[in-house]
This record gives structure tokens, sequence and C-alpha cells, in this order.
């Protein structure tokens, strides 16, 4: 028999990612390049749970392509297709219909809101999202899904200062930036500056945990202020590998009731497990209501941590593992963890070193509570790895 095609239209990741589980669907694909120019779109695939393959499962789909093993329905045995142009209405409802999202109080808070889409399919969505919030006033800035990116799609400061002028003018409360496929948020405070992307889990989180008390889980490059806010709850932080699979199978594991990625993902498993920017756009606004405080007020109430991200190029044809495993020895008395290269985690800062699969390079990142302190412990170790390359 051939395939019963759902076709959902211009819809965001997480939409897709929950469409699956609505339909009882066998799995799904994403057609995008995610923050990645047109070209280099492709194919995002989900199993049966909406969630993201992981690498074995990868493998074998790599495997089937490349052996042509393919099963054609003969012609009276096709498969159907049908569109359905619900699923943006639906994928709201199920945010709104969340415990902790408080509608009410979003809407006695009259929050003015800005928003940058990026001209993708959270123009679509993230209006109807914020409408039905209760929000009145929201300023859209590229909110047309035509595909063609004003800027830079990551959502990263560097690349955000429309959005950064106009919260500049005073116009808005606080704005949401989204990437194209509306997994990533980032937010940006009534004064125009960034509230910074590691800190949407963050913020996120200990809502959640102020509530639902529980674990959490990150990946080991994203800041350790989520460690700290689930401590302050009394709940066990976890770490996974980096990847957002790697996350939801540790959350499944530690049975975590918040986790993500520093990057502005937010995995909420009282939706689904992916990162989803309109559960963490509802649960945000629930948070800074309920907290009646400015955006960089609530900002403020966090640790303050800085990451810094550097590389180090190596010789083509070097051990790369036998440099990490080198590294890992010289600092045996620190914490480490191995499962994803190298961490190194100090009393007040951290190091994790990752290394390509591509090129023969090492990722740095380090974290500390000053930029200039992430710097030269990031500088310390790539002085180290340089010593071993020799």
């Amino acid at each position: 028999m051939g395939w019963d095609v759902v076709d959902i239209d211009l819809a965001s990741t997480p939409t897709t990612e929950l469409a699956v589980t609505m339909e009882g669907a066998s799995g799904g694909i994403i057609l995008t390049a995610s923050h990645n120019p047109r070209q280099w779109n492709a194919l995002k695939l989900l199993n049966e749970r909406g969630e993201f393959l992981n690498a074995a499962e990868g493998e074998e789909v790599l495997r089937i392509a490349e052996a042509e093993e393919f099963d054609y329905a003969d012609v009276d045995r096709l498969g159907s297709y049908r569109q359905d142009l619900s699923y943006n209405q639906k994928h709201i409802d199920s945010v709104l219909a969340l415990e902790l999202v408080d509608v009410e109080a979003i809407k006695k808070a009259n929050f003015r809101v800005a928003i940058d889409a990026v001209n993708s399919v959270g123009g679509i969505i993230l209006p109807e999202l914020l409408e039905r919030l209760g929000v009145k006033h929201v300023e859209k800035l590229y909110c047309e899904p035509t595909g063609d990116f004003r800027h830079n799609p990551e959502p990263l400061e560097k690349n955000l200062g429309d959005i950064m002028n106009l919260m500049k003018s005073g116009k808005a409360d606080v704005a949401f930036v989204v990437d194209p496929d509306v997994d990533r948020l980032a937010m940006i405070c009534e004064d125009g500056t960034m509230y910074g992307e590691e800190y949407t889990l963050v913020t996120v989180a200990d809502y959640v945990l102020k509530h639902t008390p529980g674990n959490t889980v990150s990946n080991l490059s994203s800041t350790r202020a989520l460690r700290d806010v689930t401590r302050k709850y009394g709940m066990e932080y976890n770490a996974s590998a980096v990847g957002e699979v790697n996350v939801v199978t540790k959350m499944k594991e530690t049975n975590a009731v918040i986790g993500g990625e520093g990057n502005g993902g937010v995995i909420y498993p009282a939706s689904h497990y992916g990162r989803d920017a309109l559960v963490g756009i509802a649960l945000f606004l629930s948070h800074l209501a309920h907290e009646g405080k400015k955006v960089s007020e609530l900002r403020a109430t966090y640790p303050p941590y800085f990451i810094a991200k550097n590389k180090v190029d190596l010789t083509p044809g070097i051990d790369v593992d036998a440099i990490l495993a080198k590294v890992k020895a010289l600092y045996k008395n620190e914490e480490i963890n191995d499962i994803d290269g190298v961490k190194i985690d100090f009393a007040d800062k951290w190091v994790h070193l990752r290394k390509s699969n591509t090129e023969p390079i090492i990722r740095v990142y380090s974290e500390a509570s000053t930029m200039e302190a992430a710097e030269e412990i990031g500088r310390q170790i790539m002085d180290v790895i340089n010593e071993l390359a020799k």
C-alpha cells in the first residue's frame, strides 16, 4: 500500500511535531533549511512520536536510500493525499490549554509585544498566538512568510539590530524573536538590550519549577544558570550530549519537567517533546505577568553568566580523540563529563571541548561570571591543546 499523506501547508517545526501525534501518523517530514539560506533546504524526519530520529535511525534511512531499497505501491494501491489547514489553530489551542499558561493574567498585564519572525512561518502563527493570549498591542517586524530573510535568521544579537532599535523607541514591553523553524526563542528587554538566549530556558524553567517542582535537563554547552535555578527548588539538574534528540532522551530518563538547549530551545513535556517557541512565549508571558516586573528587572534576578565560543585549528590527520583524552587526564581532579567531548567543571566556571566530525578542529566553549573570565579560561585550555598537539 502507498502512504496516506496529510499536507499541513506552511507550518512551524513544533506544529508539525504535534500534527504527527494528533493524526496518529507513522512519522513526519519537514522541508526546511532552518536558519540557513533556501539553497540548503532539506528534510527533517520525525518518528511516530513527533520526535526527531536518533543517529542510528538516521543512518538506517541513509542506508536504505543509498541501497535504493524502495518498495513502490501498485497503481491501484496508492495512498491518499489531503490538505489540512487547521494545525496552526490546533497548536495554539494546545498551548492555551496548558495548566501553567495563565491567559487571564496576561490579558490583565496589557503587555505591548514586538515580534520579529524573519519572514518565515512564525509570521503566520505568532500574531495569532498573541491575539489568543489577549495581547492587544503587537508590533510586527518581518512577518510576511515569503522566505526572503531580511537579516541573518539566526536569532543572535549581531543579527537583530532592527528590532533592538524598535525596542529602544519605547514601543513595546518585550520583543520575541524566532528562527525560521520557530523552535528557537530569543527575547529583547524593554530598553532594547538582549535578554540572552541562554536565559530563555532558564526563565521558563524558573516559572515551571515554581509551580511543578521536578528535574531539568539541558545540553553540556548550555549555561550553568539552569543548574542553579533547579537547585534553588531542591531538584536535580542533568546534562545531555548536544542535540535535541539527546536532550529529549535524557529528559525521559530523568523524568524532567522542563528542558531544552541554550540556543533558546524550550522543551516542555506537558506539551510535547520538542523545542517550541510558542510554548516558550506563553510560559514567559505568564511568568512576567505574575512577577509584575519589567523584562530587564526579571533578567537581573538570575545568576549572571557569560559564554565565550572559540575553536582550535589542528593539523589534518591529527588524532583529536587522543588530545581530548590527554586534556581529560590533566584535569582529572576536576569534575569531568565525557559523554560528548570533554567538559571540565571548575568551582566557578566550565570549559566544554567538542571535536568536529568534518574538519580538524576542536570547538571550545567556556562560561564564567564575567566575559573576561570566560575568555581567559578558554584561552588557557586552548594553550594546553596547542601544546599537546605539537
